[in-house]
């Protein structure tokens, strides 16, 4: 039971990340709802609205978690970094900003497999009624929502030509992959609107911050749920040394992510009995889904030299030349420092049968020494990225102790299934026919890694199982669904338990095809709909 003296609220939010930020917004625009919105991280960096930023945080401690997955045989035995947003707003405050919002044909997989109001049709007026987008497109775009998403307007004869790369190799350029259709290779949307980070910190939180009926509590590590039978009454947390407790009068959301929900619902007594007896906590309410079906985007990169001049950002953002891509951004609010982690995109099919596309390629005006630390190489260079949209691996993640400060064991089982290693091998192959094609000659240099020798599709699989990382796109550890395979029912409610929902990328059935920020603020906007009309 709690505390009689506890805190009182209507609801209590646990993370203000991409969902929980939206969440927070959207019940506070009712001035009767008292919002309690936990966040362990601090409330901000003060790099965090520049949009290079994603490549100086992604591995800083003070605004990322940096967790670090398993060692796994699959993936050469290596501890694969997991950086997650460690501020208000999540991982939208430290991510590469591309905002996709995926096919129709995800949400109504979704709807297929039992939740029947989260098809294309259920939640494409969401993505409507989010997006403030600053670009052409037709009438299914949004125009006032809070998120400011806009097209990258850097302009370079490198992305001229790999368009025309593109179209040589038999792919067509799309207007708006965000709009009935997917396929095709793109300028970048981007969550960034005149040079600045859209994060849901600034877009969702600032203006809410300001209500009287919403209070934030920063540094606030969740320690569990409060449990009395079959209902969740509340939370503890501990901030500054100390553990408070905090009620919520109707619900509390769960909003921690793929990685913070299933280890805070392990924590509180909520999963599998065999994974909680390990650690020495009582099993409060069982549910073996809890921790599994996890997925993610495992990431391969090639990176070739650069020819032609100024084109290359590895010579015109190095050196004395990042004076002058300073003094643009200053000025403009362009150039090298306003990029997202890629300008170009493609979303393409491995094999002509398939209706839709499967992987994604980001197309990089530079080449990086280390993907972690995206410290820029020395010579003139570029990067061309691919994922499979829709991985079949399913990996997990659970709880390492029973200790809230440590990190979950993080388990990808990347490359498990045969149609993830098909599709990745000939996506990597793919990438290669565009760059290798004839409107490449005057800019293309040899391929610096993984080189020509690279040739064989065994050779291409094994090279990704040793130096790909993962593309940070986390989802389905506390899956939606009517199954046992499943965590919350399609109201977002965790099954056989009252008073507590999920509403973050921890309840997506399938992967979306595509980055998952753009989804993720979607449940919470949807959760806050669902709150809303079952409180009436």
């Amino acid at each position: 039971m709690a505390d009689k003296d506890a805190a009182q609220y209507d609801y209590i939010i646990i993370g203000a990340g991409s969902a929980g930020a939206a969440l927070a917004h959207r019940l506070t625009e009712d001035p009767a709802n008292r919002v309690l919105l936990l966040e362990a991280g601090k409330a901000n960096h003060p790099s965090t609205r520049l949009p290079v930023s994603f490549s100086w945080l992604i591995d800083h401690p003070i605004a990322n978690w940096c967790f670090t997955s398993d060692p796994e045989p699959g993936t050469a035995d290596r501890a694969i970094p997991v950086p997650r947003g460690k501020l208000l707003g999540g991982s939208s405050a430290i991510n590469g900003l591309v905002y996709v919002r995926g096919q129709s044909l995800d949400y109504d997989t979704w709807a297929q497999l039992g939740n029947r109001d989260w098809s294309w049709r259920s939640v494409e007026p969401i993505f409507r009624r989010m997006e403030n987008y600053q670009g052409g497109g037709d009438g299914g775009r949004g125009r006032g929502g809070p998120l400011g998403v806009s097209e990258v307007p850097d302009q370079n004869p490198l992305y001229d030509a790999l368009f025309a790369a593109a179209e040589a190799a038999g792919h067509r350029r799309n207007p708006d992959y965000n709009g009935p259709d997917q396929e095709g290779i793109v300028k970048t949307q981007a969550t960034i609107r005149r040079g600045r980070r859209m994060s849901t910190a600034h877009c969702y939180l600032r203006p809410a911050r300001g209500r009287g009926n919403l209070h934030i509590v920063t540094e606030a590590l969740t320690q569990h749920l409060i449990l009395d039978g079959r209902r969740c009454l509340g939370v503890a947390y501990a901030q500054g040394g100390q553990v408070t407790e905090a009620r919520a009068g109707r619900e509390v959301i769960l909003s921690a992510g793929a990685i913070g929900s299933p280890k805070i619902l392990e924590l509180s007594g909520i999963g599998r009995p065999e994974v909680l007896a390990a650690h020495g906590i009582d099993v409060q309410h069982e549910l073996p889904a809890v921790g599994e079906n996890f997925r993610d985007h495992i990431n391969a990169r090639i990176q070739w030299q650069v020819t032609a001049p100024g084109v290359s950002y590895n010579e015109r953002a190095q050196g004395a030349n990042l004076v002058g891509q300073v003094a643009k951004y200053l000025i403009s609010g362009g150039g090298f420092l306003s990029l997202p982690s890629a300008p170009l995109l493609a979303f393409l099919k491995t094999r002509p049968e398939l209706a839709t596309p499967d992987v994604q390629m980001h197309l990089v005006p530079y080449a990086v020494k280390d993907p972690k630390r995206r410290k820029l190489h020395d010579f003139p260079g570029m990067t061309v990225a691919c994922y499979q949209l829709r991985p079949e691996s399913l990996g997990s993640i659970h709880i390492q102790s029973a200790e809230p400060k440590e990190q979950p064991a993080i388990r990808f089982n990347f490359l498990a299934d045969r149609i993830d290693r098909a599709a990745m091998v000939e996506g990597f192959k793919m990438m290669r026919r565009i760059v290798e094609a004839p409107p490449m000659d005057p800019f293309r240099g040899e391929e610096y890694s993984p080189g020509k020798a690279v040739d064989t599709d065994q050779a291409i699989e094994q090279w990704i199982r040793e130096n790909s990382e993962t593309a940070y796109h986390p989802i389905g550890t506390c899956r939606m669904g009517p199954g046992p395979n499943t965590v919350v029912d399609d109201q977002l409610k965790v099954h056989g338990l009252d008073g507590l929902r999920i509403a973050d990328a921890s309840i997506f059935p399938t992967m979306p095809s595509g980055n998952t920020n753009a989804p993720a603020i979607m449940v919470g906007e949807k959760c806050a709909d669902l709150i809303k009309a079952s409180a009436h």
